[in-house]
């Protein structure tokens, strides 16, 4: 094993040996400032609450980001420990994985072997609500964020390169009744029962496929969760809640998607939105975006999902999602992540930087 092989693998085990569940990402933003510090930057690291703007290199080419999230999901796992060509630990994959190649850039490439003006943003808060993710906050605060021409979000994905991401909104869909004693339910009307017709059709519904730069991405509703409102097991409900989930292609705008939800439930119950999340379309055709395919990335697929490009695409700034995670591993107990595959993402990436993608 390579020395930087071995110090990829260190500093994946450093990472996920601070404990960093969502809305505790301090520690490791702390931990981060003060690794960083130690280098040679072209500018000071800009804190922005428990998220960092780190500018590498200036005055070399177009400007891009590589850009990952602190935080991991809560989830049951041991301790942090390499073991069998892998690494086991809270966020090893998603996406701390991610971090380490971020982290391995800026400390292993010297600044004139970079081809392009390389910012860095660590970011906390990405598993949660779209309105309380830092990055948002962190591209309010630091106008330098504008000018960067692709950003790079480093989210697990086997180093293939995910363009692109599906947009998602959450709704509560609220039916109502009446109650009545269940030895007399005529004398009542069960909102749970009121909800039949439109679970039926939730469940024959097909997914609706978009193509977009040759890419296809498929529009599903899914129902998540369900909460009877129930007053007792011998009480007809009157209350019946649904948390619906719809994922839309990047065809499609926020304000279509709710057209359609509310179009599909009518007058049948009450709609209230509870979390947006926009979608981002693909750029493809991107000229960074193809000396990353030329750089050796695994595949070109769509993104179904969602992800922070989307958040960059509101503002007019192209992203993709590329990262050495896999993606199977996100949000699983007892996670864990491919040394070889970190490896990989690492001298894609590094052959990107360089200009060796064309």
């Amino acid at each position: 094993m390579t020395d930087l092989a071995q110090r990829l693998d260190s500093t994946l085990l450093e990472l996920c040996a601070i404990a960093s569940p969502i809305g505790e990402e301090r520690a490791l933003c702390d931990a981060l400032c003060a690794r960083l510090g130690e280098l040679r930057l072209a500018g000071p690291v800009r804190r922005h609450g428990d998220s960092i703007v780190v500018p590498v290199t200036r005055g070399r080419g177009p400007r891009v980001a590589l850009v990952g999230h602190l935080d991991t999901v809560r989830t049951e796992n041991g301790p942090a420990r390499l073991e069998g060509g892998r690494c086991f630990g809270a966020g090893s994959s998603d996406m701390k994985s991610g971090l380490a190649v971020m982290l391995a850039i800026a400390e292993s490439v010297p600044a004139e072997h970079l081809a392009y003006d390389l910012s860095l943003v660590f970011y906390a808060r990405e598993e949660g609500p779209f309105v309380d993710n830092e990055l948002g906050l962190v591209l309010e605060r630091d106008p330098e964020l504008a000018a960067v021409e692709l950003a790079v979000c480093m989210e697990p994905s086997d180093n293939r390169l995910h363009l692109g991401c599906v947009g998602s909104i959450h709704a509560t869909v609220t039916f109502r009744g009446r109650t009545a004693h269940s030895a007399r339910p005529w004398e009542g009307e069960n909102a749970i029962t009121r909800a039949a017709p439109l679970l039926a059709e939730l469940d024959a519904r097909r997914p609706r496929e978009t193509v977009l730069d040759g890419l296809t991405y498929r529009s599903v509703m899914t129902v998540t969760r369900a909460s009877d409102g129930g007053r007792g097991r011998n009480v007809v409900p009157d209350r019946f809640a649904l948390n619906l989930n719809y994922r839309f292609a990047p065809d499609r705008t926020i304000e279509e998607a709710k057209r359609e939800i509310l179009a599909l439930i009518g007058d049948r119950a009450e709609v209230e939105f509870t979390d947006l999340s926009p979608a981002a379309r693909p750029n493809a055709s991107n000229p960074l975006v193809q000396a990353l395919v030329r750089a050796g990335v695994r595949s070109v697929e769509p993104k179904q999902a969602w992800t922070d490009v989307a958040r960059f695409a509101e503002r007019g700034i192209a992203a993709v999602n590329f990262g050495p995670g896999e993606n199977a591993q996100a949000h699983q107990k007892n996670e864990s992540t491919s040394l070889a595959l970190l490896h990989e993402g690492y001298a894609i990436t590094s052959r990107w930087l360089r200009g060796l993608g064309g």
